[in-house]
């Protein structure tokens, strides 16, 4: 495992982090089981995961209670814990400014610590990204000082949302939507190092479409469900084009987040794992790193075949 830079005064983290979403009852996914959840964090940390990404609605908070329950004999200076605000563990979204305190003290009891590495904003509207407009950032300062978090941010799906929150804010983490078919945010990068801002990749493999598990008969059901046919067959060609620039013989989901990767604004990376065999997929990629020249080709396929096409998420 390799470690990157995140924020001042934390431990390096891990290239490849662990998304938690998938550890809480009824998050999405097929339920996982307490012991199954420590498991899967035990597992990571055998193969050297420092980072861990989690959010109060992730399995109405018991996502946060099981990292928190598999982090307890862990030495806390050696793990990075970041978690968010907005979404709330009872299933709706608050992102008034005099919620913050509230939210922030949940989740550090669920956690059982006694602060968080990063806390920030989870997909708002680009409305509450504006430092000047917003009392948020003023409070987030006062958790800094109180101890309570060390940096803050937001999760973004785009460039001018990145752009917005750097450069109205002393935000120092963004969670920033980055994957071969979603490229848009690497604009930001270079501002984000100008500004010591730690880049988190999330959705690396396009919500299970970089790992090569689906093709144009796929059939979906719950979040996926929102895929029209057309969507499903339009990504279908682009994976099938994606293998022909990375090499057919590869493996798909390791390429893909090699990708992200490559990128030295990227801190750390967070697919998503059901269980400890995708982990260990997840976690070797680290091994497979992706040639210049390969990169530049799906640069040069994401600008002139994907980015045209506006391809939802």
């Amino acid at each position: 495992m390799k470690y990157n830079s995140y924020i001042k005064d934390t431990a390096k983290v891990s290239e490849i982090g662990l998304g938690a979403w998938q550890l809480g009852q009824n998050s999405g996914w097929k339920s996982m089981s307490e012991k199954d959840a420590i498991h899967l964090v035990e597992t990571a940390i055998d193969y050297g995961v420092n980072f861990f990404d989690t959010a109060p609605n992730y399995g109405h908070g018991s996502g946060e209670e099981r990292l928190g329950k598999a982090l307890k004999i862990i030495d806390r200076s050696k793990v990075v814990i970041n978690t968010k605000f907005g979404h709330t563990h009872k299933g709706i979204t608050n992102y008034k400014a005099s919620y913050i305190r509230e939210s922030l003290e949940g989740s550090l009891k669920r956690l059982q610590v006694d602060y968080v590495d990063s806390l920030i904003i989870h997909n708002p509207p680009s409305s509450y990204l504006d430092g000047y407009k917003n009392d948020h950032y003023g409070l987030l300062e006062t958790l800094i000082e109180e101890g309570k978090i060390k940096a803050y941010g937001a999760s973004v799906d785009t460039y001018k949302d990145m752009k917005l929150l750097i450069s109205t804010t002393n935000a120092k983490v963004i969670e920033a939507f980055f994957n071969i078919l979603h490229q848009d945010t690497a604009r930001g990068f270079d501002l984000a190092k100008e500004k010591d801002v730690a880049i988190i990749a999330k959705i690396p493999l396009d919500s299970g479409w970089l790992s090569g598990k689906y093709n144009k008969n796929s059939n979906f059901k719950g979040i996926r469900s929102r895929w029209s046919k057309k969507d499903i067959e339009t990504r279908a060609q682009l994976i099938e084009k994606i293998k022909t620039i990375i090499g057919e013989d590869t493996h798909l989901a390791q390429k893909a987040l090699s990708f992200c990767l490559s990128y030295d604004a990227v801190s750390t990376v967070i697919p998503g794992n059901a269980n400890c065999n995708q982990l260990k997929t997840n976690v070797e990629s680290v091994n497979y790193p992706l040639s210049k020249n390969t990169i530049n080709e799906l640069e040069q396929f994401y600008h002139t075949e994907v980015k045209p096409l506006n391809l939802p998420w």
